[in-house]
């Protein structure tokens, strides 16, 4: 019978030692002398790599010149319990067979200590490092207990456009998507670009989100959510910007503010949760080469209640404070990272939801208040990072939602079919959306968002 494949995690967590194993992965180091060497096995299955003890006198020291750092290969042999500090069992190879070899001159990763900005130059081959491993098994965990707590609480996972006519945040900042011929762009009269002849017979671009098609979900299912790619044409070379990243967005029939509120604490708190009894060894390995206070920062969100602030009372508290900002704080103004991560870390030591923001700040769909002059808005204020979701009560009235659309000169013609969910059968509902990305970022303990996502779509960078 053939011997069937154990992974590196369940082998490290294995108590059933003098059995016969096989495993596969990539060799992280091999040291040794003229009697014994040792090979580091990692698999992608965890952070932590499983040792395979090899004696000269069973296996020729020949045999294994071509096992370098980076090389791929099976090892067949006994697992045993580690008399060596630092793990609980090893392998005593019998047979090592060489899948791939990794030439110890070129290979990129051949040494340790490499900056995370020559990873990224090299981002094919980071997902192979300590770090990266973590990120992208972190990022699964986090992407399965979204959808689990979705599902779990009776949402549909809906699929909305990549392509679209309509801009959701008014910013402009679009990538176009076109068919024509860049040398020979159709012009009319006028000089414009003549769309009538492209793919889709008009002008149209990448989603830089899935919120208003959802909402056209939720007033039929009552709760949806998207989770998808969405992109932004900002010329942003920020730690805190990319061009194309991922977007959680649920929306929801008949709730209003409140129960917006109590939604986006409790799913937060659940994937926080989630990621704490799932991902230990990845987040122990963050904390300890990242950053000393990520787990103890995890646990603040989750044991805390988070705190409901209206943004006129969070800009007095803010201009009361004594303390010296870069951006001067005042009502009107949007508020900026420091403003946000005083609240949260220095003043209430908790996480804030802000609520109630100056109607001229915020889009065109946030319902109005009586006053005039806010909408109903919810941000979610985090340490660290600040705001980390954004959301609203959508507006639900006909008359206020065209009028405040004309306030800001947006296209009638082209929100069309959006208006139609007023005219037809309008009830209240919210939503909100939790850039993937960011999130990542705060699970993590990583300081630049290129650091979270496999593939990072920047300025001047779409290289892999």
């Amino acid at each position: 019978m053939d011997l069937k494949r154990s992974l590196v995690k369940e082998l490290l967590n294995s108590k059933e030692f003098e059995k016969e194993v096989l495993v596969k992965g990539w060799v992280r180091t091999r040291r040794g002398n003229k009697n014994i060497q040792f090979i580091a096995l990692n698999d992608g299955s965890i952070v932590n790599s499983i040792q395979i003890v090899v004696d000269l006198s069973t296996i020729p020291e020949e045999s294994l010149k071509l096992v370098t750092t980076g090389s791929c290969i099976q090892a067949i042999g006994k697992l045993t319990e580690s008399k060596g500090q630092g793990q609980n069992v090893e392998i005593l190879a019998k047979k090592i067979d060489i899948f791939g070899t990794a030439d110890s001159e070129t290979y990129p990763l051949q040494k340790k200590g490499h900056t995370l900005e020559f990873l990224r130059e090299i981002a094919h081959l980071r997902p192979r490092t300590n770090t990266f491993g973590c990120i992208l098994r972190l990022r699964h965990a986090a992407s399965f207990a979204i959808h689990k707590y979705f599902n779990d609480h009776g949402f549909y996972y809906m699929h909305t456009p990549i392509i679209t006519t309509s801009d959701a945040e008014g910013a402009g900042a679009m990538f176009r998507v076109t068919t024509l011929d860049l040398d020979k762009l159709p012009r009319n009269t006028e000089g414009k670009i003549e769309f009538a002849e492209d793919f889709f017979g008009k002008e149209t671009s990448l989603t830089v989100s899935g919120q208003l098609e959802g909402e056209l979900g939720a007033m039929a299912l009552g709760a949806i959510y998207t989770f998808g790619p969405t992109f932004r044409a900002e010329n942003s070379n920020t730690p805190r910007h990319l061009a194309e990243f991922w977007m959680i967005e649920p929306e929801m029939a008949f709730y209003e503010i409140k129960d917006n509120m109590d939604l986006a604490e409790d799913f937060l708190k659940y994937l926080i949760k989630y990621v704490l009894e799932n991902c230990k060894d990845d987040l122990d390995f963050l904390n300890n080469m990242y950053d000393k206070e990520l787990t103890e920062r995890l646990k603040f969100v989750i044991d805390n209640e988070f705190v409901r602030l209206k943004y006129t009372e969070g800009v007095d508290i803010l201009m009361k404070s004594g303390q010296k900002f870069e951006f001067p704080v005042k009502w009107g103004v949007d508020l900026q990272a420091e403003h946000e991560r005083y609240l949260v870390e220095k003043h209430f030591k908790k996480p804030v939801i802000l609520t109630d923001y100056p109607k001229e700040i915020k889009a065109f769909y946030m319902k109005q208040n009586d006053d005039g002059k806010t909408v109903r808005a919810m941000d979610v204020l985090f340490p660290k990072i600040g705001e980390i979701i954004g959301g609203s009560q959508r507006e639900e009235d006909l008359e206020k939602l065209n009028k405040r659309i004309t306030e800001l000169n947006l296209p009638l013609k082209d929100l069309w079919w959006y208006i139609d969910t007023r005219r037809f059968g309008s009830a209240p509902h919210s939503g909100f959306g939790l850039g993937f990305e960011r999130f990542m970022l705060f699970i993590s303990g990583m300081s630049n968002i290129r650091d979270v996502i496999p593939f990072p779509r920047t300025p001047k960078n779409a290289e892999f």
